[in-house]
């Protein structure tokens, strides 16, 4: 991303980026794999999207109504710090003043807001930091008023002056050079001195303030441009050590800087697939794609950060972007669709002039975002995309089978038994019967729509006994299907349920939290989403929550929802039974409330009230669109009695979190579920076995759940 006016070679786009890689559960030496507490996507939503110049509000916005029920796992910021203010072009905000959270896209509470916000739609958010230097001004006053001059800069708390800058004060001429590209200036860029001790305090101090927040991710800017040493010093001061770490190295061959040096540190951009990926979708030949997850010249698929474009690759022409129609949109589905590297959707606006800023008002505050207003693209809202992402959250853990081509542009391959994409780069439409692993049924094009009541709003596809389908696929177009997109699917309750299917885990509140939620993943299945589920007041000194274990063993993880973790130093606890009780690291097997509550539900509910009743709040946050609503239903009499008709409606007056309060008889132990039901009368039950929980002696007892999709 020059930040300067002046054009730049392409590996001297100094701030590229996406946070792409901010969401693979990287295995690295600096952020630890198996621990789920990392900030990195757990489960399955392995996406991330940039939202680049997008307002704190609208971010905010956007992770309710469409990045969370998609299933991205992450959402990209712009820097959030104080920059300085010229004449609203984009770059400006990777020229900072300050480490103040205030800029032309929002204030410190709005960021604060905008992070809890998306935290509960289930997206993590990361921030683009730039912390190899500060402004290329010589004087001026920042966004928040902070007045500097050329080294002088009186904020972070110690301020800058010219000792905290390196020595050289030249343009890098010479990327041959290690010293020059580490040590001077980057298009005039006042380049900070992270050799030294203050500085990578100051640094650090800035990131944890970032965490505090309840960011769970940084996007290093101009990494290439830090010495490797630096930033893995820098990196041993962040406060939270799971935070996730994906770095900006612009790979050029011969140089003596290389995205190898960084991979220790966190994951790495991986700018030679992207460039790669225009070639291949302009003038070469798809079928070249296959094999592409070995390429000698890509780095490991588990360090490697993806991306079709982004905002300096955009603009230099580097990479494919928004003008190139549908190739770009191509070249989108294959990202998705193929397993190699964590990939990142790019969304910003249309631009005719490359230093030109998103839309904004007189004092160069940025507007909020208008899909199908303005001049924000939305790219992350297009089936290409938004759809996409649900397919590669439904084929996750997958490798590539069943691939064909015609040895041109004409491309298709299955995701295990889980999914099936087909990519047609040509000005004719192709049809064939493709062998694909997917189960025999009827499965809805995501490209062209999606699941609708009991079919699909789209092209539909029939997949045989055998697992052939034929099918068309348009002229420039794609086809994808996944198991989560079949026609008709609903997933009804469990109506014979094991005994044992259920632990109650409590765990200690000598934490001191605000909130108390459990991270977990049963057997070997996918880790709830981050940062996992809401614990309750369970007695004096705990809270619990129920997991329906299927009598597996319950992997888990305790964080307070804002940065904190107990994740048993590093090793996560490991719990099994029907009732486990944590407490400063120890786990035990004893209620610590008393009597053990019951981990089935009884055979047959009493069908009339008993000599006294209490209450259960139930609660699920679910994301639901207008004309939807959300009823829970069970085996109980009171709870419709299996029966959706008779299902009871929850109140959406706390939305994304339903919740009605229902009088049961004390100490019963009831099963429900979740159902959507639309406008038209159609329903959808939630995924997974039956719930349970055991009904209080009196008063009221809250449950707060999540839809499972």
């Amino acid at each position: 991303m020059p930040t300067t006016p002046r054009s730049a070679a392409p590996r001297r786009s100094a701030l590229a980026a996406l946070l792409a890689a901010l969401l693979a559960l990287a295995g690295l030496t600096a952020l630890g794999s198996a621990n789920p507490a990392v900030a990195a996507p757990s489960g399955d939503r392995t996406t991330a999207v940039n939202l680049f110049q997008w307002t704190w509000n609208s971010i905010a916005r956007e992770c309710t109504d469409t990045i969370g029920p998609a299933g991205y796992g992450w959402v990209q910021t712009s820097p959030p710090n104080e920059h300085v203010q010229l004449a609203g072009q984009w770059w400006t905000s990777y020229q900072p003043v300050s480490y103040k959270i205030e800029s032309k896209l929002g204030t410190r509470a709005e960021y604060k807001a905008m992070i809890d916000t998306c935290r509960a739609a289930g997206v993590s958010v990361s921030t683009d930091v730039v912390i190899n230097h500060m402004s290329a001004q010589t004087s001026g006053t920042g966004w928040a008023g902070t007045v500097f001059t050329e080294e002088h800069y009186p904020e972070p708390a110690g301020g800058y002056g010219p000792q905290d800058f390196h020595s050289c004060k030249t343009e890098i001429s010479n990327y041959n050079d290690r010293y020059q590209v580490q040590n001077c200036r980057l298009v005039g860029l006042q380049d900070l001195d992270t050799g030294s001790e203050y500085v990578r305090q100051e640094i650090a101090d800035y990131l944890n303030d970032l965490i505090s927040l309840g960011v769970r991710g940084f996007r290093v800017d101009g990494a290439k441009h830090i010495a490797a040493t630096d930033l893995a010093a820098i990196r041993s001061k962040i406060s939270d050590q799971s935070v996730y770490i994906v770095q900006e190295v612009i790979g050029a061959s011969g140089e003596p800087v290389q995205p190898g040096e960084y991979t220790g540190i966190g994951d790495v951009h991986e700018f030679n697939y992207a460039r790669n990926l225009k070639s291949v979708m302009n003038s070469g030949a798809l079928s070249s794609l296959q094999g592409l997850s070995s390429a000698s010249w890509l780095l490991p698929s588990d360090r490697a950060g993806v991306f079709v474009d982004n905002h300096d690759t955009e603009r230099n022409g580097e990479t494919l972007s928004y003008k190139d129609g549908s190739t770009y949109r191509l070249a989108n589905v294959f990202m998705l669709a193929y397993p190699y590297g964590t990939p990142t959707v790019y969304s910003g606006y249309t631009f005719g002039n490359n230093d030109a800023g998103a839309p904004q008002q007189g004092n160069g505050k940025v507007d909020d975002a208008a899909c199908g207003q303005g001049t924000f693209t939305c790219a992350h809202r297009w089936n290409e995309t938004a759809h996409m992402v649900g397919f590669r959250n439904a084929v996750a853990g997958t490798s590539v089978t069943q691939w064909w081509d015609n040895g041109g542009n004409q491309i298709a391959f299955g995701r295990g038994d889980r999914g099936y994409v087909a990519i047609n780069r040509s000005g004719s439409s192709l049809t064939r019967t493709f062998s694909t692993s997917l189960p025999a049924g009827r499965y809805c094009d995501v490209i062209s729509g999606a699941v609708s009541g009991s079919g699909c709003s789209g092209t539909t596809v029939d997949v045989s006994s055998s697992g052939t389908a034929t099918f068309t696929v348009p002229a420039n177009g794609s086809i994808a299907l996944h198991v989560n997109a079949r026609s008709g699917s609903t997933t009804s309750p469990t109506t014979d349920p094991t005994t044992g299917t259920a632990t109650t885990v409590y765990y200690a509140t000598t934490q001191g939290w605000s909130a108390y939620r459990i991270h977990y993943k049963v057997g070997n299945g996918s880790w709830t989403a981050v940062p996992g589920e809401a614990m309750t007041a369970a007695c004096a000194g705990w809270v619990s929550r129920e997991v329906a274990s299927g009598g597996a063993a319950v992997t888990a993880a305790f964080t307070d929802g804002n940065g904190r973790w107990d994740n048993n130093g590093s090793k996560d606890y490991t719990l099994s039974g029907s009732v486990v009780a944590v407490s400063n690291g120890v786990v035990g097997s004893t209620n610590p409330c008393g009597s053990t509550p019951t981990a089935s539900p009884t055979s047959t509910p009493t069908a009339t009230p008993t000599s006294s009743a209490a209450q259960v709040s139930f609660g699920v946050q679910a994301t639901t669109v207008v004309g939807q609503n959300i009823f829970v239903v069970g085996d109980s009499a009171e709870l419709g009695g299996w029966d959706p008709a008779k299902a009871v409606a929850l109140s959406s007056s706390t939305y994304p979190v339903w919740r009605a309060a229902v009088t049961l008889p004390a100490g019963t132990t009831v099963q429900y579920k979740y159902v959507r039901k639309e406008a038209n009368g159609s329903m959808t039950w939630e995924s997974g076995a039956n719930r349970s929980v055991t009904v209080p002696a009196s008063g009221v007892l809250t449950v707060s759940d999540t839809w499972r999709s």
